[in-house]
């Protein structure tokens, strides 16, 4: 039995069953983002959060569908998270800053989501990596609309509407690999981290709102 595992609290009895899924939850992730879903086991799971396998499998089910309930609680965790930091009553570019400064808060503080959100269920794939697919979904409908939003105070919503989910998906995409970097690299604070992307995206967006488009040169 692992040193985490004998320090875990006994098995208690008769808890809310919100309160047991919550308990089996938290110690999946964190097998999970440790071992990865192949090499985590359910005996290992169980030890850490203190229930019997068979009370997982009840609660939970087998060891896929217990990673897909991880998957879909952090994804939705994450997503709440960035919606309650957009402050809708700020310009475009401070909702979009508010909005990196709460992802890579949340990344930050629950370290272990973001590694079985981004690198173990995409590293298995199929529907896990389906799972993660509809939370960028999610996710580029969310920027889209800034984008969009600020094309239209300048008049050019039919551009930043033809434009708005394909940059979207650009900034979201942008914005998950430097997390993913900064699991490496956790002496770089979430506040310069959003600047640095913010740096890099929000000038070419307004300039593509306010109308100044690149070409290259003939």
């Amino acid at each position: 039995m692992s040193e985490e595992a004998k320090r875990s609290p006994e098995r208690a009895k008769r808890l809310p069953r919100s309160v047991r899924e919550k308990q089996i939850l938290d110690a999946a992730v964190r097998v999970f983002s440790r071992y990865g879903y192949h090499s985590a086991s359910m005996d290992e799971i169980s030890d850490v959060a203190g229930v019997s396998k068979p009370m997982i499998y009840s609660y939970l089910g087998a060891k896929e569908d217990l990673f897909t309930h991880c998957i879909r609680r952090e994804a939705n965790r994450l997503l709440e998270a960035v919606q309650a930091g957009i402050k809708p009553d700020v310009a475009p570019d401070m909702q979009l800053w508010h909005g990196l400064r709460s992802f890579y808060g949340f990344v930050a503080e629950y370290r272990e989501s973001w590694i079985v959100l981004h690198r173990q269920a995409l590293t298995v794939g199929g529907p896990f990596a389906d799972e993660i697919n509809v939370m960028r979904s999610r996710a580029v409908a969310l920027v889209s609309t800034l984008v969009v939003s600020a094309g239209a105070r300048r008049g050019l919503g039919h551009q930043a509407e033809f434009s708005g989910e394909g940059l979207a998906a650009a900034l979201v995409g942008a914005a998950e690999s430097l997390a993913d970097w900064w699991l490496d690299h956790s002496d770089v604070s979430d506040g310069v981290l959003a600047s640095w992307l913010m740096n890099l995206v929000w000038l070419g967006f307004n300039d593509l709102v306010e109308g100044e488009v690149w070409r290259p040169v003939e």
